[in-house]
């Protein structure tokens, strides 16, 4: 797979965290295989009693075409986890705050993601984000993409 974020439809606001009533940063965009739009991705970098962590979900499916019925959302969760001194991803329910829409398709469950034959897809669409969207990488790891070189 050769994945580029298209950096054209990214999208950033602020907001308000629901459960901490802290500042919250969310991105997203659109996702290319190789000149094919292949996912749109929407990540959420929180600072949860001082921990930084980013919930991602990404919606795949056939795009351009206001057709929605083959589109998954898988959904993931990166940052500490016990007994590693680096952030980890942790697969968790798809869309678990997403809105209501059609977009999103069938919303997958972590059982229902561990299993799907896209699931290795997703995981190289989170390596991607935390590789290339600077947001997320300053977020979970202090650097941009531009310091890794």
């Amino acid at each position: 797979m050769d994945l580029v974020i298209d950096e054209s439809s990214r999208q950033v606001r602020q907001f308000v965290c629901p459960c901490c009533d802290t500042h919250a940063d969310r991105t997203w965009a659109n996702i290319y295989d190789a000149g094919t739009a292949l996912a749109v991705y929407y990540a959420s970098c929180y600072h949860h009693n001082g921990v930084h962590e980013a919930w991602i979900d990404a919606i795949l499916g056939t795009w351009g075409q206001n057709q929605f019925d083959d589109h998954i959302t898988f959904g993931c969760r990166v940052g500490p986890v016990v007994d590693s001194p680096a952030p980890a991803a942790t697969l968790v329910n798809g869309g678990a705050v997403a809105p209501d829409d059609p977009m999103f398709g069938r919303k997958l469950s972590r059982e229902e993601g561990m299993s799907h034959p896209r699931l290795p897809e997703f995981w190289q669409l989170v390596d991607t984000i935390l590789e290339h969207d600077e947001l997320v990488r300053r977020h979970i790891y202090g650097t941009g993409p531009q310091d890794a070189e």
